[in-house]
């Protein structure tokens, strides 16, 4: 339930947050050349050897999303005049600099998605730090903007929150726990009481199961999303703001055979006044704004 009353707002006088999240992984992925002990799996087969050889046949359909993707997916944003939160692994921009153009030309926001697209999981705390703070200084080297926000691929530690919020980050993105953005606290020597906007992300409307899902058609996918946009902006309408994500990434969606389904996302959005396309710094920064204005 929201904590704001029903009659609060996003800033253009919408109570639905609408999220589009561009996932830009390709060419950071596992990889031996990066010292990996074994390449990544085949998405669409979920398969890979085990031996220490290099996939070239799946680093090129890791590159499809780059060469491919890329310019569809960018481009029918620019069409709806959309912006994006990119959440991008940095070494993949640094081997792709043509999308940054792309991605300034659309205003979108970047986000960091680690340094490479690699579990953090396993990483000491120092291990981390070091690798948020490589991920964010790549970030802002080629955008000339600092990263707001975080997203780990899949899994983070307990010290994670903490040394985001230690680093300047302003938002957290691995969290499925909400329709909302909301606050978590940080045990930190460097400043008591520090603690981190949760700016919750979500995976039944993410492209993903596209893999995860074989039999799904795209136009399921659609109707899905639809449908939470439909429902969640009714439930808003009674019960206070809400926000949707949809995650998407270059090499999925940017198929011919999918890119329809996210025309047809964009389109009902386009139609709707009730729905506020946004990037998640300025969603982030909008709720902190609600929340002073509704909570002091």
């Amino acid at each position: 339930m929201s904590k704001f009353p029903r009659d609060c707002t996003w800033p253009d006088g919408s109570r639905l947050a609408f999220s589009i999240v561009v996932n830009v992984e390709e060419g950071a992925e596992m990889n031996i050349r990066d010292g990996d002990a074994r390449p990544e799996p085949v998405d669409e087969l979920s398969a890979a050897p085990r031996s220490q050889i290099r996939s070239y046949g799946n680093e090129s359909n890791y590159l499809y999303g780059i060469k491919a993707g890329a310019p569809r997916v960018f481009d029918l944003l620019e069409e709806y005049d959309f912006p994006a939160t990119v959440t991008a692994a940095a070494l993949a921009l640094e081997r792709a600099p043509e999308l940054v153009p792309l991605i300034l030309k659309g205003d979108h926001e970047v986000a960091c998605h680690g340094y490479r697209w690699v579990h953090q999981h396993r990483m000491s705390e120092d291990e981390e730090r070091a690798f948020i703070r490589k991920a964010r200084d790549s970030i802002e080297d080629m955008t000339g903007t600092r990263p707001s926000g975080w997203l780990s691929r899949y899994m983070h530690t307990e010290h994670t929150r903490r040394i985001l919020a230690e680093e300047g980050f302003l938002y957290h993105m691995d969290d499925y726990s909400d329709d909302m953005p909301f606050w978590a606290e940080v045990e930190s020597q460097a400043s008591e009481g520090q603690r981190i906007l949760i700016v919750p992300y979500a995976i039944d409307t993410n492209d993903m199961k596209f893999w995860t899902s074989p039999s799904l058609k795209p136009c399921d996918w659609e109707d899905y999303i639809l449908d939470s946009i439909e429902w969640l902006a009714e439930e808003a309408s009674h019960q206070g703001p809400r926000m949707l994500s949809m995650g998407l990434h270059l090499r999925i969606i940017g198929r011919p055979g999918r890119m329809d389904a996210l025309l047809g996302v964009l389109h009902e959005l386009s139609e709707r006044d009730d729905v506020w396309v946004a990037t998640r710094r300025d969603i982030a920064k909008a709720y902190i704004d609600m929340e002073k204005r509704y909570t002091t």
